[in-house]
């Protein structure tokens, strides 16, 4: 009984899988973005340094 009584509740307990799901998720769409910005920025450059030239 005692060992049930520490248990995290049901609601916890799906914040939890939720969480441990949604983790990688956010990573792997950083991941897939983070090429897309470093192009996004380096054309950037290019064109901020023709407008100087």
């Amino acid at each position: 009984v005692k060992a049930l009584a520490t248990l995290p509740s049901l609601d916890e307990l799906r914040g939890r899988l939720v969480g441990m799901i949604a983790t990688p998720a956010t990573r792997i769409a950083q991941i897939v973005n983070a090429p897309a910005a470093s192009v996004a920025r380096v054309i950037g450059a290019y064109a901020r340094k023709d407008e100087a030239a």
